[in-house]
């Protein structure tokens, strides 16, 4: 029996997909379902296929190969910068590719040559997040470079939010990729048939029709997952905010004191820990601990439990305030961050279970 079992409603993580499609199709806006998240588990990927995204996305070519193997069809498009070293393989596996150095873009045009196909390119630009992407003056340049290249075919520019500067998509700065496209076609004569304006920070734009005309795709995952939009630290209406639960088994319960007893130094991970003194408090622990999820990225369904810490194998919590008579053997829920998700879901030491319970639309 697993201590730690992570259970998927596939029934929500559907509708939330259903939901999010519906609203950027209204926009003209295509949905690539980004299955990074959960490491592309396959249940959870046909559950966003039959909740209507028009596109696979995945930064792991792992992934991406693991879903060809079950036979997932749809059109891939790779997140992450190819490697001079994996072009060959990206070009087998992945229709798409974004990219921001023209060495890689000409590795993947001469693969692409050798296996016989023509291979699609996003070019990222930099509009402000400064993690991958050209510089906005050296798009006309390299977009002519591009075109000379055979093997591979412009399909699009591009651009990511919030990952590395934690910039939020606005108006402007996403207006700066329609623009760019216009002079692109204007200057070039080449055309550009996608702008992809980022993932889920993006979707604050199409809810409040401030989306700039031209946009046409978004790469959308914490939004389909768990309903919520970190960059923009909000809860997105109208989806399911728990369609993964993560449940723990109790192996200890005992009123202990707040404050530890004798001379602090560094716990087992190199840091100082810091207590307050509440006096005597009620406390379990739990059968999860770093080694098995991201203990940042989790937090109790009962509001009134709080995490104290966590080692390696062990989750501390207070539970004086909690209304429920906990015990040994008890099992205790958790939601999810982004973060706690894709730990979980990389992790071996958690189950998956997934469950079908139709849910009122």
């Amino acid at each position: 029996m697993n201590s730690i079992v992570l259970e998927v409603d596939l029934d929500k993580i559907r509708r939330n997909t259903a939901r999010i499609v519906e609203g950027c199709h209204a926009q003209g806006i295509a949905v690539l379902g980004v299955t990074k998240g959960f490491t592309a588990i396959h249940q959870i990927v046909t559950a966003m296929v039959q909740g209507g995204v028009d596109g696979l996305a995945d930064s792991r070519l792992e992934n991406i190969e693991e879903l060809r193997s079950r036979g997932f069809g749809q059109h891939i498009t790779l997140l992450r910068i190819p490697r001079l070293s994996n072009v060959s393989e990206v070009v087998r596996y992945a229709d798409v590719s974004v990219n921001s150095e023209v060495t890689v873009i000409q590795a993947l045009a001469q693969a692409a040559q050798q296996a016989g196909r023509v291979h699609q390119v996003i070019l990222m630009v930099d509009v402000g997040d400064l993690r991958e992407g050209v510089l906005q003056d050296d798009v006309l340049s390299t977009v002519e470079q591009i075109s000379r290249m055979k093997g591979v075919h412009l399909q699009g520019l591009g651009t990511n939010m919030g990952c590395f500067g934690g910039i939020l998509p606005e108006q402007e700065n996403l207006g700066v990729l329609v623009n760019l496209r216009n002079a692109v076609q204007d200057k070039l004569g080449v055309m550009i048939d996608v702008i992809s304006g980022g993932g889920t920070s993006s979707l604050i734009l199409v809810e409040t029709k401030k989306m700039p005309a031209g946009v046409n795709q978004l790469r959308i995952g914490e939004g389909i997952l768990l309903g919520t939009d970190t960059t923009n630290s909000r809860v997105i209406p109208g989806l399911c905010h728990d369609a993964f639960i993560l449940r723990a088994e109790v192996i200890e319960v005992k009123y202990k004191p707040s404050m530890p007893i004798g001379n602090v130094g560094r716990d087992a991970f190199g840091n100082i820990p810091h207590f307050v003194d509440r006096g005597i408090r009620n406390r379990a622990i739990l059968a999860l601990g770093k080694q098995d999820v991201n203990i940042e990225g989790v937090r109790p369904v009962d509001e009134r439990i709080e995490v104290m810490g966590a080692s390696s194998d062990h989750l501390i919590v207070d539970i004086t305030d909690s209304q429920r008579d906990v015990q040994v053997g008890d099992e205790m829920s958790f939601h999810l961050t982004y973060a706690g998700l894709l730990s979980a879901c990389d992790s071996k030491y958690v189950k998956k279970e997934f469950k079908e319970n139709k849910i009122n639309d």
